[in-house]
């Protein structure tokens, strides 16, 4: 066979009949000039957000959960116990991350994401069942451990949209992310202890009086049984193409000089990524900030609970919820009509420092928001809230495109596990941190913030 004649069948054999991934694409491209689809969005967001809602839909009634295991000695020391509770799922997600996202380039992101939440449907309800301390670390670990979704699913909001959207589609895994991560405590606070909230229909000495932090893992479990279901019919996108075949690569190197005898195999190069510098820098970047996240989400939930002879609010779960409610309502405002436009204006980079120096003042202002009372401290509170969390899901969002755009397919789902597996690191050390500095600091309330004030 010619080189011409090779040249022209491989051109015309773009794509593959068998592979998935190849489906993916020429769907893409025949959509060219339609606009995103909606149904894919949401997909992502679905999915996501399945992953997201158990990871802090503890923190508001956690420290009720620790104190009913009778494990603290003191009251100060719930929070430091609390903090483990909270980390043992990091770290398990710490430990499986570059394995789930190995699995995700070997077999397909679609596996990965079923089984993730596979895992959130059995160990979150398991979690809501749990009666003793290490029974709570121990589903808390398996949950995070098993769930590797979030990693490929970042791939695949990328490969599941054509260039100029994948913005979009990453900004809906960013927003997906941080509304659960709203939505979750706001449903923990809610629905936790429904027979002292809600005795006309939860009666005293039923199931859920011996279990009262069941109902909230529960719903979020049902909610993820659903949308395993629906993952079923979703595509897969990864390439899965015979070697025995040839592609339109083997034309382009048929045009650089190589000589063919016909058909030429596929080679993929894998660089190494700990060496990829825009790839590790936007790593570094995102775990730093997944400490702050973290750390920032449970002692505001402890914090907000605390009594306030203790330096906290005194709010009850269903304070925290209205709170958390409320700021997750302004941040799917914020995702659908602010963010695309400030995101094109600025870039990722731009928005991501800007938003950096803006979370710098407002996190200091909280411990003047603890002066507040009543009304007043509900609205300013309130602002506070939504100010960060939008914050954080534009600095989130702007790194996920970095990351993804930073290597070629084939990779992105090892490139996101080992971003998941630093982060998860990180985040496994916030909680416990953001638990200890609290005991710490509730214990020397004596301690003065800034010269001639006292913290209260």
């Amino acid at each position: 066979m010619g080189e011409g004649n090779v040249k022209q069948s491989l051109l015309e054999r773009k794509y593959y009949e068998d592979c998935p991934g190849c489906k993916v694409d020429q769907a893409k491209e025949l959509s060219e000039g339609q606009g995103v689809s909606v149904r894919n969005l949401l997909i992502i967001w679905m999915v996501v957000l399945c992953a997201a809602l158990p990871i802090s839909s503890l923190f508001p009634f956690l420290y009720f959960m620790v104190r009913d295991f009778h494990i603290a000695k003191t009251e100060a020391d719930i929070s430091s116990y609390a903090g483990y509770v909270g980390s043992a799922f990091m770290l398990g997600r710490c430990l499986t991350s570059v394995l789930w996202g190995i699995v995700a380039d070997r077999f397909g992101r679609k596996p990965v994401i079923v089984i993730g939440i596979i895992t959130v449907v059995i160990f979150n309800t398991l979690f809501g069942l749990s009666t003793s301390f290490w029974m709570a670390v121990i589903m808390r670990f398996l949950l995070g451990s098993l769930n590797g979704l979030l990693g490929p699913v970042k791939a695949y909001a990328t490969e599941l949209f054509r260039e100029e959207h994948q913005a979009l589609g990453l900004s809906t895994v960013s927003a997906a992310w941080g509304i659960g991560l709203i939505i979750g405590p706001a449903l923990g606070g809610y629905l936790a202890q429904p027979v002292e909230k809600y005795p006309h229909i939860f009666p005293k000495d039923s199931f859920w009086d011996k279990f009262p932090y069941f109902l909230p893992n529960f719903i979020i479990s049902a909610i993820a049984f659903v949308v395993a279901i629906g993952c079923i019919w979703i595509p897969e996108t990864l390439h899965n193409h015979n070697c025995s075949n040839a592609s339109i690569d083997d034309a382009k190197a048929l045009e650089n000089g190589s000589r063919g005898a016909g058909t030429v195999k596929i080679i993929q190069k894998n660089e190494n990524l700990l060496l990829n510098w825009p790839l590790m820098s936007s790593i570094i970047v995102y775990c730093v900030f997944a400490l702050h996240d973290i750390a920032y989400q449970e002692v505001f939930s402890l914090w907000a609970v605390s009594p306030q002879r203790l330096g906290g609010l005194n709010f009850t779960t269903d304070d925290v919820g209205n709170v958390l409610s409320i700021s997750g309502l302004a941040l799917i405002i914020y995702q659908l009509t602010i963010y695309p436009s400030v995101e094109k204006a600025s870039g990722p980079i731009g928005i991501g420092r800007i938003s950096g120096m803006l979370a710098i003042p407002l996190l200091q202002s909280y411990p003047f928001i603890a002066l507040l009372s009543g009304f007043a401290l509900y609205v300013v509170l309130s602002i506070a809230s939504i100010l960060k969390n939008i914050l954080s899901v534009t600095i989130n969002t702007g790194l996920f495109l970095l990351q993804n755009r930073a290597v070629e397919q084939h990779q992105r789902g090892a490139a996101n596990g080992i971003s998941m597996t630093g982060m998860s690191l990180f985040k496994a050390i916030g909680p416990a941190t953001g638990g200890a500095i609290l005991t710490w600091s509730q214990k020397r309330m004596d301690a003065s913030f800034l010269p001639g004030m006292m913290l209260k």
